[in-house]
């Protein structure tokens, strides 16, 4: 892979390359871009087959935290990181505390934070090398809870828009991954009546939640096939792929994952299918309003992180409009309301502030 080439392609501002022989620490760091504010995502931590595909991952997560940050309202931009191994395996004091030596190093200009493979105990130890870092224990916490909301919040909207009722109540939702997202909003759902139908890669888990929820638990490839009115993947990326749009019996994909179509036109066939799509860096977006919250004055409250995440129904709302009106597919109405708050605050920027 080029990299400037990749970093031109979706315009990024900068990647950092880690190596510390002694931790074995590998890692990028992503900046996307910080029109709105430092950059702000969490460290992934995975066992990526080649670096290149590490590199990829970063490049997009990345991207898609400016556009999350952008559409949530906050002063941030988009920024991620990868560490390379396996975090059953690999993960160490010293391979922590070294990621977190290279976050320093950059000033404050990324934010780093819990994320796949880390926790909010990792980000512990990372934070003794550093200040930048969000989500801690002692402040919003595991950002798990307050993404569930924001989805369950979305998922209302989305029946609002497709039924004309918000309630989901009898609808049947299969949740594709019960982690601790997936789980946390599977009891939103199983709370509020839906008839639930889960997965997950651990069948132990899977079985576990089942029996907790009273939902019907399947393999993991046959949740594509499930007949359901709400499709919610809440594992990882690129679930929306040649393969599965065939699949599909659903009226809605509504979930937590990051990156759900494998390609944008992906999002232009479930238009075409006639399944509304809930951008996804815009229906999760609970957890980083929830973290982004810590750096409001006074601390973290999480009443007011709680009353915004709830937005999220507002936001989906807008963009579902947008799309109608534009006759545009939903994921291209999410990115056109991001990118114009991108270049209004760019515009604001022109103006010279003393000491800023």
């Amino acid at each position: 892979m080029e990299v400037f080439s990749s970093m031109d392609q979706y315009d990024h501002e900068q990647v950092v390359f880690c190596y510390d022989e002694a931790s074995g620490l590998k890692s990028i760091i992503a900046i996307h871009d910080t029109s709105l504010g430092p950059a702000l995502g969490g460290c992934r931590m995975w066992p990526y087959r080649s670096e290149e595909e590490a590199l990829w991952d970063v490049l997009r997560l990345s991207r898609g935290m400016t556009y999350k940050n952008a559409a949530m309202g906050l002063n941030l931009g988009g920024g991620k990181a990868v560490i390379l191994g396996d975090p059953r395996r690999d993960k160490s004091e010293i391979l922590l505390r070294a990621f977190g030596r290279f976050v320093h190093t950059l000033g404050g200009r990324y934010i780093t934070a819990e994320d796949v493979g880390t926790t909010v105990q990792d980000m512990a130890v990372v934070r003794y090398e550093t200040p930048y870092v969000a989500g801690l224990l002692e402040k919003s916490g595991d950002p798990s809870p307050a993404t569930a909301f924001g989805v369950w919040r979305g998922i209302k909207a989305c029946a609002r828009w497709v039924w004309g009722s918000e309630s989901l109540r009898g609808r049947t939702v299969a949740v594709q991954g019960v982690g601790k997202v997936g789980s946390a909003l599977a009891r939103h759902l199983r709370d509020e009546g839906a008839h639930l139908v889960i997965t997950d890669v651990d069948s132990e888990r899977a079985q576990g939640v089942g029996r907790e929820l009273g939902a019907e638990v399947v393999e993991p490839e046959a949740i594509y096939d499930v007949p359901c009115d709400i499709f919610s993947p809440c594992a990882l990326g690129a679930v929306v792929n040649d393969d599965t749009l065939k699949r599909f019996r659903c009226k809605v994909i509504a979930g937590a994952a990051n990156n759900q179509l494998a390609e944008p036109r992906h999002g232009h066939a479930l238009e075409e299918l006639g399944i509304l799509y809930a951008p996804d860096f815009v229906i999760n977006g609970g957890g980083v309003t929830n973290v982004a919250d810590e750096f409001e004055e006074g601390g973290y409250n999480r009443d007011r992180a709680f009353a915004r995440i709830a937005t999220i129904y507002d936001k989906l709302w807008r963009i579902f409009t947008v799309a109608r009106e534009e006759k545009i597919p939903t994921f291209l109405a999410a990115d056109r309301v991001a990118e114009e708050r991108i270049a209004t605050i760019r515009r604001l920027h022109r103006i010279y502030l003393p000491g800023r």
